[in-house]
């Protein structure tokens, strides 16, 4: 292979121009364009870069490393690569106008023995992003914006032409047109000012924006959205399983607007029950490769920004004909599953349907009724459904804590907002019933699905959770083995060995952190072209399918169902979609991961801007984090602020060994769950970062 020979030649050899391997090669003229073009995908994949000769040296992740760099307020950055155990410090003048998370080619120099390797980059291999948000400040023939990225330490010179009419202090997003020079900042042009940091919901757009999730549909997707039926038509019924008159429903929460699945159960003349799960047919209104496609594959999944969603999919099917709405027809791909009492799966199947939803209930009702016997309005004459459905459920969460499922059972937080977007109410959602019966489904459908088509060979995107790494495990006995925690293992880390520590913590001051440390030593999930555990539910054949109203990958699969169902997977089709998931499994697990942190990002500025009215106010919290820059307070209603050590009386360290902030001239100690009182001090509203102090009796 071509690349394989001109890594070879690079390596074996010395630096070479690209006449030179032209040259080395036989590169005939009708063919430079094509050999240009090679050496450019080598570039672009970090393989090879130009040196200041112009000629091509390799990266030999010995002295020349690929990564992306991470910048710091202070200006200096460190490269980040998986062939790394250590980050590279990259001081600021070694920077070569590499700003954070550019993707870069960095020279290592020879290290000192234990000190931390140092480095210059000698090559930006892609820019991470040419936009900015930030903050617009206004000279008088020029102005500065001040990015509300934290980790870059340089403002962006505005010249005069290029200001747009902005005014000081309003939120701006600028283009880059000239990279950092040495002494000198980046220049930009202004192209959208999205209002002042106070005007309504231009703190959710300012994060949205400034990590590039797509705001807007292309015409032409909006156009094919709307010529898309907003009623079942009778030939799409045609060849479909009719389930309208089998009583389904769904069960979500009271906002929601979109519904990907529904729910059915009948009891069988045998004692077992037929368990459906009923998940909207997008894939009958997306077609592969058309405009609403490309949109959906872009954006990879809906991003839910408290009372704003960015959705995958434009209303008309999000919210239209692909939402399993209460008295309408929908059509349905379903997974069918006898189970016997003991929710053992006996058979079950996958169906192309149609449902009609008889009820749209709501987690709390339905909850309210299974654990207090309160029955809603909404559910009169599905108790006996919701009731078996509830047996089921709890022999399925049995099964999986006996198989070794890790239920880390964080608290999610609610964010209540008012129309202007500003918060009015933080607490903890519940994990009731109700939304712990359509997990378990939908876990069961996830399952069944992933099975099928891994024991029928036919390509698949799996939803994996490989096994964490042993000294990610290491790490965290490092940390919690102060605390009286272990995760003691056998060659080979098990779920169920996770399972035990988490349960030793349970109901424990200590548990949140035990929790939180131990999600973070996990690896992420992700999806898979080919199919490995999902170490966290102990399974060991998992996919999503039931959600493709919002997750592009739920959809993926479903289309190879779909022609699967109908006998259209031809060696064509089958050799096309193989060479495609690799493709789609990294894209949607970068997009998934991109509205995790954008999600993240707005909760915190919520936060914030929630503490920022109540500056000077006492609460009661507890040590959920110890760093060796403070401690870590978190409230009844999961909010968590900073109180640096220069805040506190007396010379605090943190004693990383047994896991404590500690002064060694009076011998207070703070442990992670200890309470403390503590006031609000401050807020910083663009990053969402609160600051506390301590107070009351904390220090006697």
């Amino acid at each position: 292979m071509i690349k394989e020979k001109i890594l070879q030649i690079i390596e074996n050899s010395k630096p070479r121009k690209e006449d030179e391997l032209l040259k080395h090669l036989g590169i005939k003229n009708r063919e430079k364009s094509k050999f240009i073009k090679i050496l450019e995908e080598l570039e672009k994949d970090g393989r090879i870069f130009l040196d200041k000769r112009n000629k091509y040296r390799i990266v030999d992740n010995e002295k020349y490393f690929y990564g992306k760099v991470q910048t710091t307020s202070k200006g200096f950055g460190f490269l980040i690569c998986e062939n790394l155990d250590t980050d590279i410090y990259i001081a600021r003048d070694n920077l070569n106008s590499a700003l954070n998370g550019d993707a870069v080619i960095v020279k290592k120099y020879s290290e000192t023995s234990g000190e931390k390797p140092e480095g210059k980059v000698v090559s930006i291999v892609k820019r991470n992003n040419t936009k900015v948000v930030g903050v617009f400040q206004k000279k008088k023939d020029f102005g500065f914006v001040i990015s509300d990225e934290s980790k870059m330490a340089m403002d962006i010179y505005i010249p005069k032409k290029k200001m747009n009419g902005a005014i000081d202090g309003q939120k701006v997003v600028v283009k880059i047109e000239k990279w950092p020079e040495k002494n000198k900042s980046p220049e930009g042009r202004i192209i959208e000012i999205l209002g002042f940091p106070t005007d309504p919901h231009v703190d959710v757009l300012s994060v949205a924006i400034a990590m590039d999730i797509p705001m807007e549909f292309s015409k032409a997707a909006l156009s094919e959205a709307k010529q898309i039926p907003q009623k079942v038509r009778e030939f799409e019924i045609e060849n479909r399983l009719d389930l309208r008159n089998l009583v389904t429903f769904t069960i979500d929460g009271a906002d929601s607007k979109d519904f990907d699945d529904a729910i059915s159960l009948e009891t069988l003349d045998n004692g077992n029950f037929r368990l459906g799960v009923h998940i909207a047919d997008v894939a009958e209104y997306v077609e592969e490769g058309s405009e609403l496609d490309e949109e959906a594959y872009k954006r990879g999944n809906s991003v839910y920004l408290l009372n704003k969603v960015i959705p995958m999919l434009p209303f008309e099917l999000s919210n239209g004909i692909c939402s399993l709405n209460e008295g309408v027809d929908r059509l349905t791909l379903s997974v069918l599953a006898e189970l016997d009492k003991d929710a053992n799966i006996i058979n079950y199947e996958i169906k192309e349907t149609v449902i009609n939803s008889h009820r749209r209930l709501v987690y709390e009702n339905v909850s309210d009724y299974l654990e207090k016997g309160e029955v809603h309005e909404s559910i009169r004459g599905l108790e006996d459904i919701l009731s078996n459905m509830y047996e089921l459920s709890k022999k399925l969460q049995e099964k999986r804590e006996n198989d070794g499922a890790i239920d880390f059972d964080i608290p999610e937080v609610i964010i209540e907002v008012d129309e202007k977007g500003w918060p009015t109410d933080i607490h903890k959602r519940d994990r009731r019933v109700a939304n712990k019966l359509i997990e378990d489904f939908m876990l069961l459908a996830n399952v069944c699905v992933a099975k099928q088509y891994y024991f029928k060979e036919i390509p698949f995107l799996y939803r994996i959770h490989e096994r964490p790494k042993e000294e990610k495990i290491s790490e965290l006995n490092s940390y919690i083995r102060a605390l009286g925690y272990m995760v003691n293992y056998d060659n080979e880390v098990k779920p169920k060995d996770v399972q035990k520590v988490l349960k030793k913590a349970k109901d424990m001051p200590e548990e949140m952190f035990i929790s939180t440390l131990t999600l973070r030593s996990m690896q992420k999930a992700k999806y898979s072209a080919e199919n490995d555990i999902h170490f966290g539910l102990s399974f060991s054949h998992y996919s999503h399918f039931t959600s493709p109203i919002r997750r592009y990958s739920d959809l993926t699969i479903h289309r190879i169902i779909k022609r699967h169902l109908k006998d259209r997977l031809s060696s064509g089709y089958i050799k096309k979609i193989k060479a495609e998931l690799p493709d789609i499994a990294e894209q949607v697990s970068n997009t998934e991961k991109l509205a995790q942190d954008v999600e993240r990002q707005v909760e915190s500025i919520k936060m914030a801007e929630y503490m920022s009215e109540r500056i000077g106010e006492r609460y009661t919290g507890r040590v959920s984090g110890i760093t060796s820059f403070g401690i870590f307070v978190e409230l009844e209603n999961l909010i968590e602020g900073l109180v640096s050590y220069k805040s506190m009386d007396g010379y605090y360290e943190f004693d990383e060994e047994n896991y404590k902030a500690v002064d060694y001239e009076t011998k207070i100690e703070f442990h992670i769950g200890d309470e403390l009182e503590i006031e609000v001090a401050s807020v910083d509203l663009n990053m969402g970062n609160i600051d506390f102090k301590i107070v009351g009796d904390n220090f006697e």
